[in-house]
């Protein structure tokens, strides 16, 4: 039974990060899932502070605020002229290293350090369940990422054409009458959400490779938005299936081996893809060469 959760979680937290990684692919933004991802981390730090607890809501809450935070700063460093990969950059370090040093000071006795927030250790899920009225409900991480997961379902599933047209042509959206701001930031507030609610179970690693991996190699097979966004959930459920087994087998970290076999994946789509694959193209070339010869 254990298996089933362990699997069934790594495939919540590809689902989730992936449906949104879509569209931080497509914007060109798949970095800021990992600025996201680590800044957050002084939002934890101050939301245990705050609750003494890890159970609670206030430290989603928490790193959700300093998720959007970070949003924010980059988006104000960008418009003052600073590169965008230098706004990413400041911010993402200087947050993250705002919480390095918050862990240091007040959680040097409390499991809250890097190991912890990095890492993760999804092997542990089946034995942090939750307990309503005397019974055993499941999970903490299944229900907490399965509703970050819903959340993310029914906002873009309300707001789709609005999403997609940001994503393809944000200047089109913007004459159409569309808020393109406020559709970039709840954008944002939905990867915050999803990250905050996988880190204590799986780890930045496993999330941060759930956000860009499979949605790039969606990108490759396909060209359109609700087709990627199908690929890339089943590249995801299939990563964590596949590399739950290698993980066993090597006894190694089963995140890691998760996005190792998501990384082979792209690989082998990078290589073979029949509109995009490097190889493919090579063939096609040396055929349109031979014909025209």
């Amino acid at each position: 039974m254990s298996t089933f959760w362990v699997i069934f979680t790594g495939a919540l937290v590809a689902s989730a990060c992936g449906l949104v990684g879509c569209f931080l692919v497509l914007r060109k933004m798949a970095m800021i899932g990992d600025a996201i991802s680590h800044s957050v981390l002084p939002g934890i730090v101050i939301a245990f502070l705050i609750s003494g607890s890890r159970d609670s809501l206030i430290m989603l809450l928490g790193a959700a605020i300093i998720g959007l935070l970070t949003v924010f700063l980059i988006q104000l460093f960008t418009q003052s002229g600073v590169q965008s990969d230098a706004s990413i950059g400041v911010v993402f370090t200087a947050l993250f290293a705002v919480g390095i040093v918050l862990i240091s000071l007040y959680t040097r006795d409390i499991d809250l350090d890097l190991d912890c927030v990095l890492y993760g250790e999804i092997a542990y899920v089946p034995w942090n369940t939750i307990h309503f009225m005397g019974m055993d409900i499941g999970p903490k991480a299944v229900w907490g990422v399965g509703l970050s997961l819903l959340l993310s379902i029914i906002v873009i599933s309300l707001f789709y054409k609005q999403f997609k047209i940001c994503a393809f042509d944000p200047a089109m959206a913007a004459a159409v009458g569309i808020p393109v701001a406020l559709f970039h930031y709840l954008l944002m507030g939905l990867v915050s959400i999803t990250t905050v609610a996988s880190f204590e179970s799986v780890g930045a690693i496993l999330v941060v490779g759930m956000l860009v991996v499979p949605p790039a190699t969606a990108y490759l097979l396909t060209e359109k938005l609700s087709r990627m966004i199908i690929y890339t959930v089943a590249i995801g459920c299939l990563s964590s299936i596949i590399g739950y087994y290698f993980a066993s087998i090597l006894d190694a970290s089963i995140a890691g081996s998760m996005i190792c076999v998501a990384g082979g994946i792209f690989l082998i789509t990078l290589l073979f893809s029949p509109s995009h694959g490097v190889i493919m193209r090579k063939l096609k070339q040396r055929k349109l060469i031979q014909e025209t010869v």
